[in-house]
């Protein structure tokens, strides 16, 4: 597909590093699925991944953890 913020590229298969924050937690998940913009690199993620991403950002947070790393597993 073409890239909605560079209007240039067009995304391809690949993977990302995603950082959520929420007040003083930082939650940065590696290795997720997701299509990546050849020219700017801005990504995309699919609903189902996007659903999984925002609930291992809550349960990190849910945690009390103030910095997490996490690898992504499908």
């Amino acid at each position: 597909m073409k890239c909605s913020m560079c209007k240039h590229g067009e995304t391809h298969p690949g993977m990302v590093t995603v950082t959520l924050q929420r007040g003083e937690a930082t939650v940065i998940i590696k290795g997720v699925p997701g299509e990546v913009c050849e020219n700017c690199g801005e990504y995309y993620l699919s609903e189902d991944i996007t659903v999984k991403i925002l609930a291992l950002g809550e349960e990190a947070v849910k945690k009390g953890a103030e910095v997490e790393i996490i690898r992504f597993a499908a």
